[in-house]
């Protein structure tokens, strides 16, 4: 899906699959596998964003987590500025752990509350090869105020600061070891929406200064629609449709996108010109997912043939993909 063939591209996922085990009984046998990331396909140029966006549960974490190597593939390809790291050892990807970041939702949970600021993001310093420590403290300086915080809070501890101000220490931290392409997951969903603004904001300045990739996670489609410049809508694993944000808001296909973009608050671009449209039903067990569509449950023109047939993602119009026959 996706695939121009030119070399801007900076990441390439083809087929991306990620079964979890689940174990049961006295003897814990594998009784069934969760499917949390099945056959997943995108890329981002350098530079750009793609937005996943869908319920939570939906396996776009995972999709993130395992782009980085935390959890590894069980299928298909990763290609991280034209090498196939899908493979990699963990020593193989300690090189590339510097050009590949990430920023947590949590920014408390993922900042170390023993260490002041200043020092948890020299690490990432140390990580580069910066040893002098005037020029640490320059570099340390130069990262606090380029995301608004005070070069002299450096020396306090995570638990001083406000969750803004810890989401841009934690954004600070990822930036250390000047990196091509930064996972954001789910970066403003635990933050005041002043605060969001504020954040998103900042992430659009510092990718136009640095010409940093981002992976931008979220369940919201109005921060989603604000930062990307493609948006993949992922539903039980797979993704259902992904178009440039302009065609997707604008020129939605399939029944889910629609529901979403349905569903969002009304007064702003995502929800203006949609009828409702409530969907009735719960989300399938990703342990044991429908044959064919898997929106099957809960979508308005399902039709005999998806309930039984595999639906692959085809291309409406140049640019807009999606796993639905009847758009």
């Amino acid at each position: 899906m996706m695939n121009s063939g030119e070399n801007h591209v900076l990441l390439e996922v083809e087929g991306l699959k990620k079964y979890f085990p689940v174990h049961r009984g006295f003897l814990q046998r594998v009784a069934g596998w969760v499917k949390a990331v099945d056959e997943v396909s995108f890329e981002i140029p350098r530079g750009n964003t793609l937005g996943l966006v869908g319920e939570s549960g939906c396996g776009k974490t995972t999709v993130g987590r395992t782009i980085l190597k935390l959890v590894e593939p069980d299928a298909g390809r990763i290609v991280y500025n034209g090498t196939d790291i899908s493979n990699f050892t963990p020593q193989q990807m300690r090189p590339l752990r510097r050009q590949l970041q990430i920023v947590f939702q949590d920014p408390f949970g993922s900042l170390n509350p023993r260490m002041t600021i200043g020092a948890s993001i020299q690490e990432g310093l140390r990580t580069r090869g910066i040893t002098n420590r005037t020029d640490r403290k320059a570099h340390l300086e130069s990262l606090l105020e380029m995301v608004g915080i005070a070069p002299t809070a450096a020396d306090r501890y995570p638990h001083e600061f406000s969750g803004g101000q810890r989401q841009r220490i934690g954004i600070a931290r990822a930036l250390s070891v000047n990196p091509s392409l930064i996972v954001c997951d789910e970066p403003v969903s635990a933050l005041d929406v002043s605060i969001q603004a504020q954040i998103i904001n900042l992430l659009q300045d510092l990718q136009e200064a640095l010409k940093i990739s981002y992976l931008f996670i979220s369940h919201d489609l109005n921060v989603v629609g604000y930062i990307s410049d493609v948006v993949a809508v992922m539903y039980l694993g797979q993704i259902m449709e992904c178009a440039p944000v302009d065609e997707l808001f604008d020129n939605p296909h399939h029944p889910y996108t629609l529901a979403l973009l349905s569903a969002a608050p009304s007064g702003d671009r995502t929800g203006r010109h949609l009828e409702q449209k409530v969907l009735s039903g719960d989300v399938p067990s990703p342990l044991n997912p429908p044959p064919g569509c898997k929106f099957q449950g809960r979508c308005p023109l399902v039709e005999t043939a998806c309930r039984n047939e595999r639906i692959d993602l085809w291309e409406p119009t140049p640019g807009h993909w999606v796993r639905c026959w009847k758009t």
